[in-house]
């Protein structure tokens, strides 16, 4: 088999279908995922074990193979004809496996993503710490692209962006961007962001937030004077900001609670759903950090958070159970759809 143009072919139908995903597997054919759902390639045949291999053998750099053999697992960026992807090896049942994400060229703006206006008063803070939320593949990284981007195209400002892998790829507009991918550029999360605090950075991006390292750096950022973005594989603002805090141990969970009280500057929530015209459209909430809250976290009563939110409406922050009733009396999204992202089933019943 010629691994290049058998990987070129998948693309090519891939980007003709709109999709959003290419799974590569053993036992299987080459699979994608439109509009949030799986479509097999059912005219292709299915791969062998060194098929798949041989596959992501074109995805990677010799380096990058050396370490997907030895660990199992990589995540990667990868360009084809100007085509960027996010990758993500691992091995299963004994056989290499591949999920390639599509990362659009260009960088939407939050009202071509649907999102809310509100988002872009965060990009106006000269410090905080907001975070993007949600489960995997929910149009997170999209989101903190297009509030960087925001702020390049409005304020002159050192922006350092620290990725695994470097998904959306920035052109410095009012703004100077330096982008960092782990293992390439730096060798971790964490230690991207011991160094970055030396070279005079105003604006910090971080892929993800992973162990109590990074949360801990990232938040004493935001305590210094920067403004640090960052996502999480949450469900919404409380559970958040109990994860943060739970990662620490108990001798310092004072400590980080009091900081997040500070510099907490907000939490968006977001799940994408199937769209009725087709497509997908963005269900969120949005927790801005105020007195209230502030005192709730500091207080050990993160579980009452919800319920500021859901009155904190005229401060701009946003309710999802009230934003997926929206979204369903506009015809935007069915009530099966909404009540399958809800977290609260009843509360919601009261708004549909």
């Amino acid at each position: 088999m010629d691994y290049k143009k058998e990987l070129s072919k998948f693309i090519d139908i891939l980007v003709k279908e709109g999709g959003s995903d290419l799974h590569l597997v053993s036992g299987s054919g080459p699979t994608i995922r439109v509009s949030g759902g799986l479509v097999p390639l059912l005219k292709e045949k299915k791969l062998t074990g060194d098929d798949t291999l041989g596959l992501i053998s074109i995805l990677l750099t010799p380096e990058q193979k050396e370490y997907f053999l030895k660990t199992r697992e990589i995540d990667f960026s990868y360009t084809h004809e100007a085509i960027r992807f996010r990758g993500s090896g691992y091995f299963q049942q004994g056989t290499a496996a591949v999920a390639l994400r599509l990362v659009p060229k260009n960088i939407k703006t939050i009202a071509e993503l649907n999102l809310p206006s509100i988002l872009e008063t965060f990009t106006e803070r000269e410090q905080g710490f907001f975070l993007v939320v949600g489960p995997v593949g929910q149009g997170k990284s999209t989101t903190l692209a297009a509030l960087i981007n925001l702020i390049n195209e409005k304020r002159t400002e050192h922006i350092v962006t620290i990725e695994d892998p470097i998904e959306y790829v920035f052109e410095n507009k009012r703004s100077l961007i330096d982008q960092r991918e782990v293992r390439i550029d730096t060798r971790s999360f964490e230690s991207g962001l011991r160094s970055v605090v030396r070279q005079d950075v105003d604006v910090i991006m971080i892929g993800e937030m992973r162990g109590i390292e990074t949360m801990s750096a990232a938040v004493t950022a935001a305590e210094t004077g920067h403004l640090v973005f960052s996502t999480l594989h949450t469900n919404n603002a409380a559970q958040t900001i109990d994860r943060i805090i739970d990662a620490f141990p108990p001798s310092q969970q004072e400590q980080i609670r009091m900081q997040l009280s500070s510099s907490l500057a907000g939490v968006f929530s977001q799940r994408l759903v199937p769209r009725v015209s087709g497509g997908l459209i963005p269900a969120y909430e949005l927790m801005i950090n105020n007195k209230a809250i502030a005192n709730l976290i500091r207080e050990k009563r993160t579980h009452e958070i919800n319920i500021v939110i859901e009155t904190g409406l005229e401060e701009g922050m946003i309710d999802m159970n009230r934003h997926l009733a929206d979204l369903v009396r506009r015809g935007e999204i069915t009530v099966e759809s909404a009540y399958a992202r809800s977290l609260n089933s009843q509360a919601l019943d009261r708004l549909l």
